[in-house]
């Protein structure tokens, strides 16, 4: 019980210190496509700083990271310049950027300069899309806070900072830290930088915050929140003029409102018709719209059921990294390039892996018709869960991304991990972070990929987080690794202590493109088109089974992924290459999604 109070006072303690040290993470400007910006994106200035002088040794340097240096022969000496240094273009990682800078893990500086025209009457805001993986953020030489995460969005108000010229100055940080998320151990690319869009907002003194829609299957229930500097009730008023809704709520003292609407008729959200409706929230001063898909995903004992009817998901998983170039950044082109790579083998569904990705996969997937899966990176063994600050950040990053995304149609799960150990820590870190997405969020499914062992056999799907979840989904990869091989696949069977639908949500198999060989030989891609085609098999045997999601859509850079002649840093379980080019199993799977969804109707 001392242990118990112990823990929950540390909690509280890492919780209010994160509240008060980082950017406003419970606080996003909402739809910031649909608001005035200035870009901030294009050339910035760089500084590498690998032995750390700009924090460790700042009381030498005494104003680092200040932007006026002094005269050579005037006042302290400061050996660094701006002006001087590398160019590096925001988005984007420095990975790809320089050949040097491939591995490089550790710190960095950056500097935008950028004119402002500050108006009375308007607030304003510095937003950052995602900076992997931790940052310092100064404005004219003021520090506004700091971020830790390397895939969600943060922001500072500025209003009282911004001037005609600024200078924003920010260290990047993406070493690997043991009480991070994700922790030190993780298999893809350690991209480091500002990977996403930087953008300072421009909005009214009295803003719209946020606003949610949901749909129950009769009703549009939603709230909306009003930013404003007085208290008192203010009108807003909302319409959907397709579903002729014109209706004016009045908030309470803080600026709070919910509302019901009943259409009499709606079509509903789904990947054979991603039907949205342009949605408007409005006061005297203030007005964003933006379109918006309204359905409905519930379980029934084993069934997914879409707008309530039962649905199989034909899913892929895929890593943020772009075709043609190993790079976090994607622009809307790469990221829908993604997606339609996707649609192309038939797929309904993605699950986004192992990370939120940026806003434009989820709007993309929302006109595309594609159903996702949007998981925050709580991976593996070695995360710290014992530790709460941790697991503070693990309720921060999933509070952010239901908050970047709530409105989103195709989003039907959120996923809160990915195979991790099964003790008593984890057990009670996890069911923390599934009550935080259920404060948040219910009208979605929640879920985690859980894991079996790699031999054959019969696997139960034991998991004790599995009373916990709607959706039980499992990484299995019998006849790759371990001592089996694909034509010990279909032998396999299974049995489950929950009364849930059940995901395969990773299998697969390596195959270096243009290697061939026979069935039997790892790396060729016969190998791979006769393991999915075997596990795909598997799967029709189990009457539980929901949807199936291979590991993985494209080949993506790892650095643990050593072997010469067929990996050479990547992971080759791509269905197409790291260039786009289509392997065996892509069409084998293709065949397959087509066959399931001629059967289901």
């Amino acid at each position: 019980m001392k242990f118990l109070y112990r823990y929950s006072f540390f909690l509280l303690l890492s919780v209010l210190f994160i509240q008060s040290s980082q950017a406003q993470y419970n606080s996003l400007v909402e739809n910031i496509y649909d608001r005035e910006r200035i870009d901030l994106n294009g050339t910035w200035k760089f500084l590498l700083d690998p032995m750390e002088t700009g924090i460790i040794k700042r009381k030498y340097r005494r104003d680092f990271p200040a932007d006026e240096v002094a005269k050579l022969n005037e006042g302290p000496l400061i050996e660094y310049e701006w002006d001087s240094s590398w160019d590096i273009q925001v988005p984007g990682d420095w990975n790809s950027q320089y050949k040097e800078l491939e591995w490089y893990e550790g710190l960095a500086w950056y500097r935008k300069k950028f004119e402002a025209k500050k108006e009375t009457g308007f607030r304003y805001f510095l937003y950052f899309e995602a900076v992997n993986y931790k940052s310092d953020v100064y404005l004219n030489g003021e520090k506004l806070g700091m971020h830790e995460g390397g895939f969600t969005p943060f922001q500072f108000e500025i209003t009282d900072k911004i001037k005609s010229v600024n200078s924003l100055v920010l260290s990047v940080d993406n070493k690997r830290v043991t009480d991070g998320i994700p922790a030190a151990d993780f298999d893809w690319w350690n991209y480091g930088g500002i990977t996403r869009p930087v953008w300072v907002i421009k909005v009214p003194n009295e803003f719209i915050e946020e606003y949610t829609f949901e749909y129950d299957g009769e009703k549009i229930n939603g709230s909306v929140v009003l930013n404003s500097a007085s208290t008192g009730k203010k009108k807003i008023r909302i319409e959907i003029p397709e579903l002729r809704i014109k209706e004016t709520v009045e908030t309470d003292k803080n600026g709070y409102a919910e509302f019901v609407f009943s259409p009499q008729k709606i079509t509903t959200w789904s990947p054979t018709n991603p039907k949205r409706y342009e949605v408007s929230v409005s006061t005297s001063n203030d007005k964003v719209s933006e379109l918006i898909g309204f359905r409905t995903i519930e379980t029934k004992e084993t069934e997914i059921l879409l707008n309530g009817e039962s649905v199989f998901l034909r899913g892929i998983c895929l890593h943020e990294e772009a075709i043609g170039k190993p790079t976090r950044t994607l622009n809307w082109e790469t990221a829908e390039e993604l997606l339609l790579s996707a649609k192309g083998m038939n797929a309904n569904f993605v699950r986004l892996a192992h990370y939120p990705h940026t806003e434009k996969m989820t709007r993309l997937a929302d006109s595309l018709g594609l159903m996702v899966w949007s998981e925050i990176p709580v991976y593996w063994e070695d995360m710290d869960y014992k530790n709460p600050k941790t697991l503070a950040l693990g309720k921060q990053m999933i509070t952010t991304n239901y908050k970047r995304d709530k409105n989103r149609a195709s989003i039907i799960i959120w996923s809160i991990a990915n195979e991790t150990p099964i003790t008593d820590h984890r057990n009670a870190f996890l069911k923390e972070l599934i009550t935080t997405v259920r404060e948040n969020d219910q009208t979605r499914l929640v879920s985690a990929a859980l894991k079996v062992s790699h031999d054959g056999g019969v696997k139960n799907i034991d998991d004790p987080l599995g009373k916990y979840l709607d959706v039980l989904s499992i990484n299995q990869y019998v006849g790759w690794y371990g001592n089996d091989y694909p034509d010990k696949i279909t032998d396999v069977e299974w049995e489950s202590n929950y009364n849930k639908p059940m995901l395969l949500s990773e299998f697969g198999a390596g195959a270096l493109a243009g290697n061939y060989g026979d069935r039997m030989t790892r790396w060729t891609e016969e190998f791979q088109a006769y393991f999915i085609d075997e596990t795909m098999k598997m799967g029709t045997s189990i009457p539980f089974l929901r949807g199936t999601m291979p590991w993985v859509l494209k080949d993506f850079r790892t650095p643990r992924r050593y072997h010469g002649a067929f990996q050479n840093y990547w992971n080759r379980k791509g269905f197409i290459d790291e260039n786009g080019v289509h392997k065996q199993a892509y069409d084998v799977l293709k065949n397959w999604y087509i066959k399931i969804e001629d059967e289901a109707n």
